[in-house]
């Protein structure tokens, strides 16, 4: 079974937590594309929800799909966050910013009821770290965010497009910091988010309550542990 077939699984799985008269957060990426589309489809055939989507991307989609969107100067509180997630370990702690969302992202999940990922089988890790944690600074001195990253231990990496900056939703830069094995992921946020110029960093740390995983039998939910 290929990579995309099981995002779809793990995706359109945890769309039963959907109910009527939700909002709901979208998440962004690959696999968060899929549970947007198959969301249409139910809106389509009667499903009544409204969501406040995580970029620009999200929002474009799912408006394409006919979801009915919404932001927080309508809506403060959502009943559920779907997402995917670029790592995960056994306690649901999270990487999440590949795609350059993760500010948006942890907005709309904290400001979630509950916060539900899905991901192909193959994002679950013993411990985080193999995926570069990207973290969005202020790109006004992010060199000296960028410097006091180090100094934690990682290898720190701007992300450009085309020889230059990415630049996300928020006017932001994303500097990929390469740590190895994280240890402990709770110790490494708060280092992190003291950080002066850092806007926010990709790992979630007990936000996600349960999440959706497609592998080679099917789908597997789990719990943090």
């Amino acid at each position: 079974m290929s990579k995309d077939r099981e995002k779809q699984l793990a995706a359109e799985a945890s769309l039963e937590l959907v109910e009527d008269g939700m909002t709901l957060g979208l998440g962004t990426g690959s696999t968060a594309k899929f549970a947007i589309l198959k969301l249409g489809e139910m809106v389509r055939k009667g499903l009544k929800v409204r969501a406040v989507p995580t970029s620009e991307w999200t929002h474009d989609l799912a408006q394409g799909q006919g979801i009915p969107l919404v932001d927080f100067s309508q809506v403060t509180r959502l009943d559920l966050t779907l997402d995917g997630a670029d790592e995960l370990d056994a306690d649901l702690h999270l990487i999440k910013g590949g795609g350059g969302a993760l500010f948006r992202e942890k907005i709309v999940a904290r400001a979630s009821d509950r916060m539900v990922v899905f991901a192909d089988a193959a994002k679950q890790v013993e411990h985080l770290g193999a995926f570069p944690l990207p973290v969005e600074v202020n790109p006004f001195g992010w060199q000296v965010a960028a410097e006091k990253i180090k100094a934690l231990g990682a290898t720190v990496k701007l992300r450009e497009v085309n020889g230059n900056p990415f630049v996300s939703d928020n006017h932001g830069y994303i500097l990929d910091c390469s740590f190895g094995v994280i240890k402990n992921p709770p110790a490494l946020e708060d280092k992190i988010s003291a950080i002066t110029g850092v806007m926010e960093t990709g790992l979630f740390i007990h936000i996600c309550k349960m999440a959706y995983l497609g592998g080679k039998d099917g789908v597997v939910k789990l719990k943090p542990r």
